[in-house]
């Protein structure tokens, strides 16, 4: 069976998927500059034979091609950038680069897909069809990678039948895998408001316009989006998470900046929110004398699992890994790009879990202190290598079907 011989590579390759993620992590690069990442998957690509060409000026795409009859394509996804922290893990491994860490697994991604490209290619000649493997540059920047990467043409030539990728989470045990189908992630905004008034002395504040007080008006009264003006049946999320007053003990500045995240699951209400953000922002302002210049820098759309795709998925990843090993995930207000590409084919997001209680491994995404289980790494290769040719085999029967006469 193909799901013994998959599970036999992935073993195989185990130690080299963990000496390549190691690499990747000790060698972090941040959204869009990502270079020396790149060459290195290059390099990797080269050593299988697998042919790839640039795209987004760090990005690539690679292409392996079954040898069986079939023309359906399906395209797997990982993303190769870092963030902005100073690692805090005492491991061998541990960031070079100061002050830049794989805290969101992107290692992990990345590595992972090279290790799944080492089985397809192995087994090229049990399945047909084609598989298109996205390395992506800047998932955590706006405007998102994928985006760029979807412009320059991703999703063309071949056009892919479904896109599908992985992502870590700690709160997940080693071993196991969550699935949500439908809405399955939220849209992300980057709000940015200054508001305006006239600074002067604190033991004044009759001759000077508050610009601090005008916005804590502001701030609490943009909670109403959420709790009165939002569908309860829409999740919806408002965060502020930065507030620059800059003046002092007894000194009113004469402007205050603040900036925060709006994120929900429909698009609809999405827009309808930017209108009343910014029109009650302003009214309040103005009806206390200031003045507010309030800017919404539009991210990544809601990400959705197709209901189809996803359920296959799901039955593929119980019959790789067993009944009691894949969890039902809610819906998680969260934002990824991959939201781009769930937007124009069918697409499943699926988690994969990396924690491990009894060593320590708990931290969350986008800490100091993350880090995975490695033991994970022969899971998700295999698992995706299973996923792909199943599905591939799946869409070249359907087409068949199609294709019979009446």
């Amino acid at each position: 069976m193909v799901k013994d011989e998959i599970k036999q590579l992935a073993a195989k390759n185990f130690k080299t998927v963990v000496d390549v993620r190691r690499q990747l992590h000790a060698h972090p690069e941040l959204s869009f500059c990502e270079y020396e990442t790149s060459a290195y998957v290059k390099a990797r690509l080269d050593e299988m034979d697998i042919e790839w060409i640039a795209m987004a000026n760090t990005g690539i795409v690679a292409l392996i091609k079954g040898e069986k009859p079939g023309g359906s394509v399906i395209a797997l996804r990982a993303d190769m950038d870092a963030l902005s922290i100073t690692e805090g893990n005492k491991i061998e491994y541990a960031s070079k680069h100061k002050g830049v860490m794989h805290a969101c697994g992107h290692d992990v991604h990345t590595s992972s897909l090279l290790g799944t490209a080492k089985i397809l290619q192995s087994l090229k000649g049990k399945f047909g069809g084609t598989v298109k493997l996205i390395f992506q540059p800047g998932e955590e920047k706006l405007p998102g990678g994928a985006s760029l990467m979807i412009k320059e043409g991703v999703l063309e030539n071949p056009r892919p039948h479904a896109v599908i990728g992985q992502h870590v989470m700690p709160s997940i045990e080693c071993g196991k895998i969550g699935i949500r189908i439908g809405k399955h992630m939220a849209s992300l905004d980057e709000i940015a408001i200054t508001v305006r008034g006239k600074g002067g002395h604190g033991a004044q504040p009759h001759q000077n316009i508050d610009p601090v007080l005008i916005t804590s008006h502001i701030i609490i009264a943009l909670q109403q989006i959420v709790s009165r003006m939002a569908n309860p049946h829409t999740p919806t999320v408002l965060s502020f998470g930065k507030l620059i007053a800059n003046g002092g003990i007894n000194i009113i500045p004469d402007e205050v900046y603040i900036e925060g995240t709006f994120r929900t699951l429909d698009e609809d209400w999405r827009n309808e929110a930017h209108q009343r953000m910014k029109k009650m922002a302003e009214q309040i302002a103005e009806s206390m004398g200031g003045s507010c210049e309030f800017i919404i820098r539009r991210g990544y759309p809601f990400l959705i699992n197709n209901e189809k795709l996803s359920g296959q998925v799901e039955v593929l990843a119980k019959d790789y890994r067993g009944e009691d090993n894949v969890l039902d995930m809610d819906i998680w207000m969260a934002a990824e790009d991959f939201a781009y590409y769930s937007q124009e084919v069918d697409s499943c997001f699926y988690l994969l879990g990396v924690g491990n209680k009894e060593n320590g491994i708990v931290s969350s995404l986008h800490t100091p202190t993350f880090n995975i289980d490695e033991a994970v790494l022969e899971l998700s290769m295999g698992l995706m290598a299973y996923i792909i040719i199943r599905q591939l085999e799946n869409v070249n029967r359907s087409a068949r079907r199609k294709s019979r006469p009446n």
